[in-house]
C-alpha cells in the first residue's frame, strides 16, 4: 500500500491560512486568518447597512440581478480557482458558478406577499413581512459557492444583510465571489470573513446576528445551534446525509447504471445528498455490483483542471484518511472491493472509486456518512427489509427508488423517512422546491419561497373597517 500523503491543515502563518490544492497536497495560496475579535465591527457595519437595504425592495431586486450578471461575467476566473482549492472537475466548477448566478436571479424576483386575515370580525388584519437583521452564513468545503448562494441569496432578497464564513479549506473562491458581489451591492450588505475556529462559533453566538444558517456535519451543527441559542437567534441547519437507493425487482440495471453511479460519485462522493448505500434485490445484486464496478474502473480520475478528468481528489487529507479508514475496516470485516478499495499512488488526495460487495450491515461505511468515493451495495430478500434498512439510520436527508413500474416506485418512495425522495434519479433539485432533512439531517427549510420566508418574520397590523 502506498505511503499516506501528508495531511496539510490550513494552519496560520503570520495571520494567514495556507490553502492546499488537493490534486497535489501542497499549499498554493493563502487567505486571512481573521480573529473572532474582529467580528464586532463587521456585524456592527452589517447592522448599519441593514437599515438602508431593507427599505427599498425595488432597489434590492435591481442590485441582486446586477450581482448575478457580475458573477456570470467572472466565471472564467471563479471556476478555475474553485477547482484549484476544492478539487472538483472544472466543468463542475463552471456549473456551480452558473447555479450561483441563477439562484441570485431566482430570489431577486421572489418577493414576500402580504396576506389578509379573514376571521369574521369587523377588523381588517394583514400579515406583512419584515426582515430579521444581520444573518450569519457558515459554509462547508464541498460546494463553497453554491451553498454560499443558497444562504445569501434568500437572506439578501428578504432585506437582511449577511456575514458569510467559508470553510478554511476553501476560502479563496468565496472571498473572490464576495468581492465581485460587493462591487454591485451597497457597502457591508455582504461581508466574507475567513479564519479557523473559534471564528465560526463566535459568529454563530454573536448577539448582533439574528439568524444563523449552517451547512455541515451533525456534530458541528449541534455546536452551532448551542452557540446561536445564547442570543436566541433563529437557526437553519442543513446537516449530513446517508441516502439510500432502493432498486426494485423490475429495474433495468444497464439503463439506470450510469445515473446511479454518478448520483453516488459526483464531486468525488462529497455531496450531502449523494447516494451512499444501494439496496438491490438478491437475484440482481451481482449484476448491479458488476455494472457499477465497470463504471468505477473506467472513470478517469485526475486533477480537476485537466479537461479529461471525470472524478477529482478528495478535498483534504483528514477527509481522505476518514474514507480510507472506513473502507479498510469494511474490507477487514469481510467486504470485497469489486472496484477500487485503496488510495491512488500519486501526489494529492486521490482515492480510487470504490464499489463494495459483501458488506456487513453494521459496517461504519453503511451506518455512517463516509463522504467520499465509496459505495456499498447490499442485497435484500424482501422489499420491507430494504425499506426498513434504508430508514434505519439517524439521517433523513434524501432517498430514491429505481424501477420500471413508476407507480409502484412512488408507493415505495412514500415510505422513505427523508426530506426528498426521487424516482429513477437522485440529488437533483429545483431552485423553486423546499429542501429540508428530518431526524439528524437538519432543522428548518431552504430553497424556494420557504427559503425566503425563513429569512423573514411576520408583522401583523389590525385596523377597524370603520371608525368607531
Amino acid at each position: 500500500m502506498p505511503a499516506s500523503p501528508p495531511v496539510v491543515h490550513p494552519e496560520p502563518r503570520g495571520g494567514l491560512i495556507a490553502v492546499v490544492d488537493p490534486a497535489t497536497g501542497e499549499a498554493f495560496d493563502e487567505a486571512p486568518d481573521q480573529q473572532s475579535g474582529e467580528l464586532d465591527a463587521v456585524v456592527e457595519r452589517a447592522h448599519a447597512a441593514w437599515r438602508g437595504w431593507r427599505a427599498d425592495p425595488a432597489a434590492r431586486t435591481a442590485a441582486l440581478l446586477a450581482a448575478a450578471d457580475a458573477v456570470e461575467a467572472a466565471e472564467s476566473v471563479l471556476a478555475p480557482l474553485l477547482t484549484r482549492e476544492q478539487g472538483k472537475p472544472v466543468a463542475e466548477s463552471y456549473a456551480e458558478v452558473a447555479r450561483t448566478a441563477a439562484r441570485l436571479r431566482y430570489f431577486a424576483e421572489l418577493g414576500p406577499e402580504p396576506q389578509r386575515i379573514t376571521d369574521g370580525r369587523p377588523v381588517r388584519g394583514e400579515i406583512r413581512w419584515r426582515s430579521l437583521g444581520p444573518v450569519a452564513g457558515i459554509v462547508p468545503w464541498n460546494f463553497p459557492l453554491q451553498l454560499a448562494s443558497a444562504k445569501f441569496a434568500p437572506a439578501l432578497a428578504a432585506g437582511n444583510t449577511m456575514v458569510l464564513k467559508p470553510s478554511p479549506f476553501t476560502p479563496l473562491a468565496t472571498r473572490l465571489l464576495g468581492s465581485i458581489i460587493a462591487g454591485v451591492l451597497p457597502e457591508d450588505v455582504l461581508t466574507v470573513v475567513t479564519g479557523r475556529e473559534p471564528l465560526g462559533a463566535r459568529l454563530a453566538s454573536h448577539p448582533g446576528i439574528r439568524h444563523v444558517t449552517f451547512t455541515g456535519s451533525v456534530p458541528t451543527g449541534r455546536a452551532v445551534a448551542e452557540s446561536a441559542a445564547a442570543s436566541l437567534a433563529r437557526v437553519t441547519l442543513e446537516l449530513g446525509g446517508n441516502d439510500a437507493a432502493i432498486l426494485l425487482e423490475d429495474v433495468d440495471v444497464e439503463r439506470i447504471a450510469d445515473r446511479l453511479f454518478w448520483a453516488a460519485f459526483r464531486n468525488c462522493g462529497q455531496v450531502c445528498m449523494a447516494v451512499k448505500r444501494v439496496y438491490a434485490p438478491a437475484r440482481l445484486h451481482s449484476r448491479v455490483v458488476e455494472a457499477l464496478a465497470d463504471r468505477a474502473k473506467t472513470t478517469v480520475v485526475g486533477a480537476g483542471l485537466d479537461p479529461a478528468t471525470q472524478l477529482g481528489p478528495v478535498n483534504n487529507g483528514a477527509q481522505l484518511a476518514r474514507v480510507e479508514r472506513y473502507t479498510a475496516q469494511a474490507l477487514a470485516d469481510g467486504a470485497r472491493a469489486a472496484a477500487g478499495g485503496h488510495r491512488l499512488d500519486r501526489p494529492g488526495y486521490f482515492f480510487a472509486p470504490t464499489i463494495l460487495a459483501d458488506v456487513s450491515t453494521d459496517s461504519p461505511v453503511v451506518k455512517e456518512e463516509q463522504f467520499g468515493p465509496v459505495l456499498p451495495v447490499l442485497p435484500y430478500e424482501s422489499l420491507d427489509e430494504a425499506v426498513e434498512a434504508a430508514n434505519g439510520t439517524g439521517f433523513g436527508l434524501g432517498g430514491s427508488v429505481w424501477a420500471t413500474d413508476l407507480d409502484r416506485a412512488e408507493a415505495v418512495a412514500d415510505r422513505l423517512e427523508c426530506g426528498t425522495a426521487w424516482i429513477n434519479h437522485h440529488a437533483e433539485l429545483s431552485l423553486a422546491q423546499p429542501f429540508a432533512g428530518i431526524k439528524e439531517s437538519g432543522v428548518g427549510v431552504a430553497g424556494g419561497p420557504w427559503g425566503l420566508y425563513g429569512n423573514l418574520r411576520p408583522f401583523v397590523v389590525h385596523r377597524p373597517e370603520e371608525i368607531t
